[in-house]
């Protein structure tokens, strides 16, 4: 490899072939089945910044790191309930996102809301769902779930 990177473009050109590959093979389907892409990088960049366990704090630790890496030009947070809204502007990925949208695939995965969704079952031990993507606007807007902390059979 060059000493000077691979390219932006290059990186999402890749990631958009393999997502829709993995759309055309499974459809809707493909959703689950994408929710811990990203894991190293959260174990890496996340998880040991990660202070505060509740809910917020923990949200707010991503959105940090996310646009300290220059992932996302900023990201933003709402809690009502066990529903989390996130609108994620600015995402390097984003172009994949129009480009899948522009052949009637339906955005499936985020890799923002997957890593919130990691920090949150990861230190918490509560299920997270993304339960809806919609792009709009320039930003995305993202729907998480939040369930009840798993039973414990001490």
């Amino acid at each position: 490899m060059s000493s000077k990177g691979v390219s932006l473009d290059y990186v999402n050109s890749i990631v958009y072939d393999l997502e829709k590959a993995f759309w055309d093979e499974r459809g809707m389907g493909a959703r689950f089945r994408v929710t811990t892409v990203g894991r190293d990088y959260f174990l890496d960049k996340c998880l040991p910044r990660i202070e505060i366990r509740e809910v917020e704090p923990i949200v707010e630790v991503i959105e940090q790191v996310l646009q300290e890496e220059g992932i996302v030009a900023g990201m933003s947070h709402e809690m009502d309930g066990k529903l989390l809204s996130l609108t994620v502007q600015g995402c390097l990925h984003e172009k994949v996102e129009q480009g899948l949208m522009a052949k009637g695939v339906e955005p499936f995965t985020c890799i923002p809301a997957n890593l919130v969704v990691l920090a949150i079952e990861e230190t918490l031990d509560r299920p997270v769902e993304l339960a809806e993507i919609k792009v709009e606007d320039g930003a995305c807007h993202l729907l998480l779930a939040l369930f009840e902390s798993r039973p414990t059979f001490d």
